[in-house]
């Protein structure tokens, strides 16, 4: 691989962008993380994922000088269309995703740790959608994750003033999970992330399933699902160990099972 290198770490993989000098999203990286996420799909020991960026940046945005390649709006649209896809098979991922921000997470860096499940940011983080700035919009589908995650008028102050909020601030506006120093950013990752990989694989898949469910069909049809998979999961040998291990007063030992 060329822009990414990965590393495990128990069930956890720490997967790093390496493009200096910003990690600028270009259509080779966006092409290279796809693959990346193939593989750790079918990782069975991988239950849970780290990303993040080499140097100063987690992801300063797109690559503005591929933009000057682009002549037509149907280029343009294709490009957009092709950056929605990967962001939305990030968040569609069935093993958790965990963004660790530091630096600075802008334009298209945002959008993909918006599409991330988690997101550990350091406190002195940028994180902004500066699009408008170059005349253009976010096209990676910031717009709308940017609302789901802060509500209108602040997604709207973010992209009209083009100025980014700290990684601070992102936790009190419900962008990111927690603020750390900077130095601390990954090691609160792992933390996090060895948390949610000792719980079982199923009940995790399960939870992301309803939670991407919501995103398009009603609450109604969402809990209907919800008792749908209750009764999967509560049959497997991890839900059998799970409750053995809480009356036997012992840690569970999932297996995916």
């Amino acid at each position: 691989m060329e822009f990414f290198h990965v590393t495990t770490e128990g069930y956890v993989a720490i997967v790093t962008i390496n493009r200096p000098p910003a990690n600028a999203l270009s259509s080779a990286v966006l092409k290279e993380l796809s693959s990346v996420l193939d593989e750790l799909e079918q990782n069975e020991h991988v239950r849970v994922i780290i990303l993040r960026g080499e140097g100063r940046f987690f992801c300063a945005g797109a690559d503005i000088k591929e933009f000057t390649l682009i002549e037509t709006k149907e280029e343009a649209t294709e490009v957009a269309l092709s950056g929605q896809q990967l962001m939305e098979r990030v968040e569609q991922f069935k093993k958790p995703i965990i963004a660790a921000i530091h630096g600075a997470a802008l334009g298209g860096g945002l959008e993909l740790a918006m599409s991330c499940h988690l997101r550990v940011v350091a406190e002195n983080a940028k994180l902004g959608l500066p699009e408008l700035q170059l005349g253009i919009i976010p096209g990676f589908a910031g717009t709308q994750r940017l609302l789901r995650y802060v509500g209108a008028a602040k997604a709207l102050e973010m992209m009209w003033t083009s100025e980014p909020i700290t990684g601070t601030e992102a936790v009190q506006w419900g962008l990111a999970n927690v603020a750390v120093p900077e130095e601390n950013v990954l090691g609160a990752a792992k933390q996090l992330a060895e948390k949610i990989a000792r719980k079982s694989p199923l009940s995790i898949q399960a939870t992301l399933q309803l939670l991407n469910a919501a995103k398009v069909h009603s609450f109604h049809e969402c809990v209907k699902k919800e008792a749908e998979l209750f009764g999967q999961v509560f049959v497997t040998e991890d839900a059998k160990e799970g409750i053995s291990a809480f009356i036997e007063k012992r840690t569970p030992q999932f297996q995916g099972k």
